[in-house]
């Protein structure tokens, strides 16, 4: 377990960065997030994916696969590696302060 400083917040996360409490996380956090992964700005885009994966946590207990994302998100899984490079589901994720998705390496 480690902290960090997101938009002058301190939260606690997992080994591999994932937030321990989702509860900590809030929308000024994302834009951080998003370029220490790699992501860079957000368009209305991410956050469509970003406010999916948290409804679908909220509501499931864990985000979707990017498969599922794919199909329910509104976003097809083409747009969605053009997005979230290197693992939509697991980036989106963890820009959306989420746990990881089960299934995701």
């Amino acid at each position: 377990m480690s902290t960090k400083v997101y938009a002058g917040t301190e939260v606690s996360l997992n080994d591999e960065g994932f937030f321990l409490d989702p509860g900590q996380w809030s929308e000024d956090m994302a834009p951080d997030i998003a370029h220490e992964v790699g992501v860079g700005d957000l368009t209305d885009r991410h956050w469509q994916v970003i406010s999916f994966m948290r409804a679908e946590f909220a509501e499931k207990g864990t985000g979707p696969t990017v498969r599922a994302l794919g199909k329910t998100s509104g976003v097809s899984v083409k747009e969605l590696y053009q997005l979230f490079p290197k693992g939509p589901a697991k980036l989106a994720a963890r820009i959306a302060g989420i746990p990881k998705p089960r299934g995701c390496i």
